[in-house]
């Protein structure tokens, strides 16, 4: 009796390959020799439906209507399902040996029905949900009923840093590409997330309003902020924007992941940017500021940052102060306020001045003791003898310490009634004690002028004039050599200028050529000028006789006087050595 039920799991195609398998039915004892005949009319890979007989061994037994029965390793079974009776899809993939072993698969099978079934109800651009299988090159393998392709460009909208993490979860994704030909199927799970984040977009940016309190994920961290998802479109939540009191870095207070409820700063249509703001939740502390710390009064708190230019000083959180380093110490000279202060120092301060609008406070140290100024002009009133150690040198003078913490200048003008000083290393060094008189006090600026030649009477109200007067013939040495003249060094630290039109009788173009450095000269002493401090010399008259010289002065008043071998109309200079009469 033919099979009927055995020629229809075969789902032979047409009549031929039918008619050809009844007449070997009867007669065929090998199945190997059935399956030769009607092979190459059976599809590749053709699904049968089978009966689970039982198991042998680690497979398990399938009856597919064929005189031998077929096997199945039972991995590819889930855990329960193989229960004798149960009608399963199978396809078979070969029979081997005389005895004609079919090998088949239920895995292969399920691929098949499941591909089809698929393709039947899946179109590109729809939905679909899976578990990630595995991680393979170039992106995800995951099951949506057959394998699939998430390539790793496609899993998120920012790439993660290890796709392997998302391996045994379950995701949605919109299907890109079907290649039916290659069973293949691509499939976006960034597109999808980029598609119902676009929506809820534009529902979200419909109803958000300034102002509201709204709860988000936080997405991304930055040195300036955080990016907070709130539901299809991120809003940036600024550092400054986080917490009244000090933050250095965003990651302090918030975590990726992490939900929050934010506020509503500011929304902007066009650019779609949406500003979001924590510490506008709670009342800021600057409200009524003037009223806790009112200028003038004394309040202490705690040093949390140090700046070259001063330090941070928080008196409560939210609420911080900078004592500027001009504000730190009355006398001392301070580099950096880490040579005063240290984080997190518990400080006393006074506050100076509030701009509540700036949301800044001025605060100083110094003033919580006595501004020593104040008791320096009653100390040191002009004309007190001092004597200090010089402290420093400047181009324009040296500093002098009267006390600890008091220096007074000592300017260059003020160290020698004659000498002209440059530079007051030319007659200090620094460490050296030296006395000085106090000629001025300025406590507003805080500065002491100092003086040492006034610590001698001024020669130049009467020990100069009174020692060199016009006329006088005197030695000098030369000192210094110009272009427009010579000075003349007439006795220590007094000097007097000798022009270069009182160097000789006729002109000279260069002084080098008449005088010597250091050459002693003699010279007569034309001018002394108290008011300017200045001595004008002449060489060429300190070497003419009384005659020439009445002559020569004569002739300056403008009188007809004879001259020797005529004058020099330029220089008034004397051509012979007799007078014509």
């Amino acid at each position: 009796m033919i099979d009927e039920t055995l020629i229809a799991s075969l789902g032979t195609a047409d009549a031929e390959a039918e008619a050809l398998l009844r007449s070997h039915l009867g007669s065929a004892d090998n199945m190997t020799g059935l399956l030769e005949k009607i092979g190459t009319t059976l599809e590749p890979d053709s699904v049968l439906t089978g009966t689970i007989v039982g198991m042998a061994g680690d497979d398990v037994v399938i009856d597919v209507g064929l005189k031998s029965e077929g096997l199945i390793p039972k991995e590819e079974f889930d855990e329960g399902t193989i229960i004798p009776g149960t009608e399963i899809q199978v396809v078979l993939e070969s029979v081997e040996g005389e005895g004609g072993l079919i090998q088949l698969s239920k895995r292969k099978a399920d691929r098949i029905i499941n591909w089809k079934r698929i393709v039947d109800s899946t179109r590109e651009g729809d939905v679909v949900t899976g578990r990630v299988m595995k991680k393979i090159k170039g992106g995800l393998l995951v099951d949506i009923g057959v394998p699939v392709f998430l390539p790793a460009s496609q899993v998120d909208i920012r790439r993660p840093g290890e796709i392997g993490e998302y391996i045994g979860r379950d995701v949605r994704a919109e299907v890109l590409k079907i290649d039916e030909q290659r069973r293949n199927i691509v499939i976006s799970r960034r597109k999808l997330i980029e598609t119902e984040r676009e929506t809820a977009k534009k529902r979200l940016l419909g109803t958000l309003k300034e102002g509201q309190l709204i709860k988000g994920k936080v997405k991304n961290i930055a040195d300036f902020g955080a990016f907070v998802d709130l539901g299809g479109i991120d809003g940036l939540l600024h550092i400054t924007d986080m917490s009244w009191g000090r933050i250095n870095h965003p990651s302090e207070m918030l975590k990726i992941d992490q939900e929050v409820e934010v506020k509503v700063l500011n929304i902007d249509m066009e650019k779609e940017k949406i500003a979001l703001g924590l510490k506008q939740k709670e009342a800021s502390p600057w409200e009524e500021i003037e009223k806790k710390y009112p200028v003038n009064s004394r309040v202490k708190g705690s040093v949390v940052n140090l700046m070259s230019y001063g330090a941070f000083v928080r008196l409560e959180d939210g609420i911080e102060g900078l004592v500027h380093i001009s504000e730190m110490s009355w006398t001392r000279r301070i580099n950096h306020p880490s040579e005063l202060l240290a984080a997190n120092q518990e400080v006393e301060v006074v506050v100076l001045d509030i701009n509540k609008d700036k949301q800044e406070i001025s605060l100083g140290i110094k003033q919580t003791e006595v501004n020593p100024w104040e008791l320096v002009a009653e100390k040191y009133p002009p004309g007190t003898m001092i004597e200090g150690k010089v402290r420093n040198l400047a181009n324009y003078g040296a500093f002098v310490e009267i006390e600890p913490g008091i220096d007074g200048l000592l300017h260059v003008s003020d160290l020698s009634w004659t000498k002209k000083v440059a530079h007051p290393s030319e007659v200090l060094n620094k460490g050296d004690s030296v006395k000085c008189v106090v000629l001025e006090v300025d406590r507003e600026k805080q500065r002491v002028a100092l003086g040492v030649k006034q610590l001698t009477e001024d020669p130049w109200l009467r020990a100069i004039p009174g020692a060199y007067k016009p006329g006088m013939v005197v030695r000098g040495k030369v000192t210094k050599i110009t272009n427009f003249g010579v000075f003349v060094e007439l006795e220590e630290d007094l000097e007097g200028l000798l022009h270069i039109s009182e160097l000789a009788d006729h002109k000279v173009e260069n002084p080098h050529d008449v005088v010597k450095q250091n050459e002693e000269v003699d010279v007569k002493i034309l001018r002394v000028d108290v008011a300017d401090r200045k001595i004008g010399l002449s060489l060429k008259r300190a070497q003419w006789g009384a005659v020439e010289e009445a002559r020569a002065e004569r002739a300056e008043k403008g009188t007809n006087f004879p001259t020797r071998g005529g004058m020099d109309s330029e220089h008034g200079a004397m051509g012979s050595d007799k007078i014509s009469l």
